[in-house]
């Protein structure tokens, strides 16, 4: 029962060490295979594609229509949404 008990144990901190090893790679989103350009202002919370002012990595805005928040969007695409900008908000 002891050797059942360890092997369990040993197989859960293993998998606990895979997924806190994942946790820490987060960082930007990987650059899209399409001709694209980034969109500010118009993404939902927790959807960015990278960093905001208040935000290290891509899916951590707190807040929908952060002004700060980007996402890549096909070229030409950003002026035909509303409420989005190139640049981001100050």
């Amino acid at each position: 029962m002891t050797n059942t008990k360890n092997l369990v144990c040993s197989a859960l901190a293993a998998a606990a060490t895979l997924i806190a090893a994942g946790a820490a790679q987060a960082g930007p989103a990987a650059q899209p295979e399409f001709s694209f350009e980034k969109c500010y202002g118009v993404v939902k919370a927790g959807q960015n594609d990278c960093q905001t002012a208040t935000h290290s990595c891509a899916g951590t805005s707190t807040v929908d229509a952060q002004g700060d928040a980007w996402i890549y969007v096909p070229a030409g695409t950003c002026a035909k949404i509303v409420g989005s900008a190139s640049k981001p908000a100050a």
